[in-house]
């Protein structure tokens, strides 16, 4: 699957909910396409694109105050993310297949280990573009 190539976002724009959004489109084509591995991948980068834009609790911070539903004071805005740790977060997930693979092909799993190198080609298209 491969997506058609989208323009970098405008100055500005939030980059994680861009390439989210991205991430979004493409993981609609692969289900339908019925991709399993590349839905198994994409499912991974929005999940940590998430957890990137998580707003640290800070110390002191009371964990549970009950609200009544609905009551936006529960609600605080995530992290915005510009390009710069958007794609160090992608080269992490990318690196971190590459050097499992690795560890697979020396225990002689090389089955394994390309299924592991074609996550990183997925996820090496969002960097590259």
């Amino acid at each position: 699957m491969t997506s058609p190539q989208q323009p970098p976002p405008v100055q500005g724009e939030d980059f994680a909910e861009a390439l989210k959004a991205r991430l979004r489109r493409d993981l609609k084509a692969a289900m339908q396409a019925r991709a399993s591995a590349e839905i198994r991948v994409l499912r991974a980068l929005i999940a940590a694109l998430d957890n990137a834009q998580a707003v640290p609790v800070a110390p002191g911070h009371q964990r549970y105050v009950e609200h009544a539903f609905g009551d936006p004071a529960a609600e605080i805005p995530r992290l915005r993310l510009d390009a710069a740790p958007v794609l160090a977060l992608l080269g992490r997930e990318a690196r971190e297949r590459l050097d499992a693979a690795d560890q697979f092909t020396s225990l002689g799993r090389a089955d394994r280990a390309s299924e592991l190198q074609a996550e990183a080609a997925v996820v090496a298209r969002y960097l590259a573009g």
